[in-house]
């Protein structure tokens, strides 16, 4: 019984495991087509049950896993953002990630409303620590203005 115990663990582990580079892989530097919320969602419930807001670092996504954390450059700028995806888009809809606004707006194409992406899949922490440090890089520069 012991045995099975172990065994089953270990199999369940590396299945986990093997899941997420799955993910990973199968996302590894995809390029496509990135837009972002309209305000309209706001206050809204998204697909994990959260409510939506376009001031937090959260994006929806038919092809990448709920909870899962994204690095997306803008192609054509080369700036990065790193978001959690907590919603999904219309069944239709081509493109291959939506932005909280916030988001769109780090990545300088919110006045365009598309823009040309790559999505990287990374790991939970590295998410979390990129989404912590845009925070408080946000606050810096707000703090800022507000003194002018």
């Amino acid at each position: 019984m012991r045995k099975l115990i172990i065994v089953t663990t270990l199999s369940l582990t590396v299945l986990g495991l093997r899941a997420q580079e799955v993910q990973k892989l199968a996302t590894a530097g995809k390029n496509g087509i990135a837009s972002f919320y309209h305000s309209k969602f706001v206050g809204r419930k998204t697909a994990t049950g959260e409510v939506f807001s376009n001031v937090k670092y959260t994006a929806a996504s038919n092809k990448l896993k709920l909870g899962s954390y994204v690095k997306v450059t803008n192609v054509e700028n080369g700036k990065v953002v790193y978001v959690r995806i907590n919603d999904r888009m219309a069944p239709t809809n081509k493109r291959l990630i939506d932005l909280a606004g916030i988001a769109a707006e780090k990545l300088d194409f919110k006045g365009d409303g598309l823009a040309k992406v790559k999505i990287e899949v990374v790991q939970a922490d590295e998410g979390k620590t990129g989404i912590l440090a845009q925070n408080i890089i946000g606050a810096e520069q707000q703090a800022a203005k507000n003194q002018l």
